[in-house]
């Protein structure tokens, strides 16, 4: 990457970008602990679900509510906050205010978003003893992005080193096993 191509880096809040978006409220009540559906909340986000909602309720509210598309990158917004979860397009749901979304345009690629969202340091919550992340602190949060290709090759990147890391831990681990 040149000199240039550094300084051309765009600066803009999430929200010049795009909106916070979450899945419809699921009361207790509408879960069960087997079904059709997967629904995770925020302990069980990013691990196995241990509760479901039928396959009415979830058509029904993915047809008439915001739902993720693939490659979204899901966020938790209370306890582990910054927990990210990259949205594989498969029938699930998830728990309303605790794990969210940002609903952007094509200027912004989700496996940059990713990247960015493993260093953010997220606005106005530093510091304080808030434990939840809010649509407004991730709508004012900046962001510096460098061109759409070049935000592809930042997340591919970034991805290939994640696996190789996995790769040798799982190497590692194996070889202290045996």
């Amino acid at each position: 990457m040149s000199l240039n191509s550094a300084l051309s880096w765009e600066q803009r809040k999430l929200g010049e970008i795009g909106s916070a978006s979450m899945c419809r409220r699921i009361f207790k009540e509408q879960t069960s602990e087997t079904g059709d559906i997967p629904f995770y909340k925020i302990g069980t986000f990013g691990a196995e679900p241990d509760a479901f909602i039928s396959r009415e309720l979830f058509e029904e509210y993915k047809s008439k509510y915001p739902y993720p598309k693939k490659g979204d990158i899901l966020i938790s917004a209370s306890g582990s906050i910054g927990r990210t979860v990259e949205f594989a397009g498969n029938n699930e749901y998830f728990q309303d205010s605790n794990i969210v979304w940002l609903s952007h345009d094509e200027r912004l690629s989700n496996s940059f978003l990713k990247c960015f969202y493993s260093v953010v340091k997220w606005a106005g919550i530093e510091g304080s003893t808030i434990k939840r992340l809010y649509n407004d602190n991730i709508l004012n949060t900046v962001i510096c992005m460098p061109s759409v290709p070049e935000q592809e090759h930042i997340g591919l990147f970034f991805e290939n080193l994640d696996n190789l890391i996995t790769l040798h831990q799982r190497k590692r681990l194996s070889s202290i096993q045996t």
